[in-house]
Order: structure tokens, then sequence, then C-alpha cells
């Protein structure tokens, strides 16, 4: 199974067609570490990463990953056996926290673009996401909590995402 970004405000599952959100400067086959740009590609998916303390385990055949406070994504270039992984909150390396104040990060899916052995620089922390507004993202793909959860149900560990 393929989830296809058919453009940068529909995301297309079987015959589900979902409204979503990318990167604020559109979609890139040179994306780069900071750039707003959502990679171009087709790419695997990781494990579906959840706040246990705000949603229950939803129903998927992915594994699921509770979310804990020490949890970061490492995005800093100035680290490249770090890089694009998710590791334990460190005062060194610049990274996103998976446990933020806001919902954004409530369920979310790492894209595994540029993943296996990372080119610093190339990018990281390309992540499905929640958005409540459809805002633009710094390079990931937003959907609302109830696609989201429907998403969930229909794919697997071996789906991957074409964005094109």
């Amino acid at each position: 199974m393929t989830i296809l970004l058919k453009n940068k405000h529909t995301l297309q599952v079987n015959d589900f067609y979902f409204r979503c959100c990318i990167g604020k400067k559109g979609i890139s086959v040179n994306k780069k570490e900071g750039d707003k740009k959502t990679p171009k590609g087709t790419f695997k998916i990781e494990h579906l990463y959840y706040r246990k303390d705000r949603i229950n385990e939803p129903i998927t055949k992915l594994k699921c990953l509770e979310i804990k406070k020490n949890m970061a994504w490492c995005d800093d270039i100035k680290y490249p056996k770090k890089y694009n992984k998710l590791i334990k909150i460190s005062k060194k390396a610049n990274h996103e926290i998976l446990k933020r104040r806001d919902y954004k990060y409530d369920l979310l899916i790492p894209i595994k673009y540029n993943f296996n052995n990372p080119v610093v620089g190339l990018g990281s922390c390309i992540f499905i996401h929640l958005t409540k507004n459809y805002q633009p993202t710094n390079g990931c793909i937003g959907l609302k909590k109830k696609d989201f959860l429907i998403m969930l149900k229909l794919i697997k560990k071996n789906t991957k995402i074409k964005i094109f």
C-alpha cells in the first residue's frame, strides 16, 4: 500500500482523501535542513509514536511507541552520529522534543526520508503529525486527528508514502 500526497492539500489512502498541509515552501527534490520544504520521493514509514497521557493506543497495524518525556529527534548538523535519529533529550545537540505542550505530536509517524545512513544537512524530523488549522509546516505533513486515526486503520508497517 502507498499513501499518496496528491498535492499540497490532499493525502490519499486507498479510496480515502484527506485534507492536509505540508511545508511552508512546498515540495522539493533538493531538501535541506531548515528549508521548510517537504521532500519529494517515495519513502517507507516508521512506527507510530503517541501520547498515552492524551490518547488511547490507536487501532493500527503499525508498532506503537509511547512518547516519553525524554524523547527527542535530532536535527543538529553538528552531531552526525545522532542526526535524524530518535535520541534522549540532550543539552548538547539541537532536537525536536516529542512530548510537546501543544497537540501536534500527540500522534506522529516519522517518514523515512534521509533515514538509513542519513546525510547531515539533507533534512531531518520529517513526520506525519497532527494539525488543527492546516497552517503550513516546517516540512512535515499535517492531518486532522480524526483523519489521522482513519489513516492508521488502513496502513501497515510496509506502507510507503509517495510525495510528488
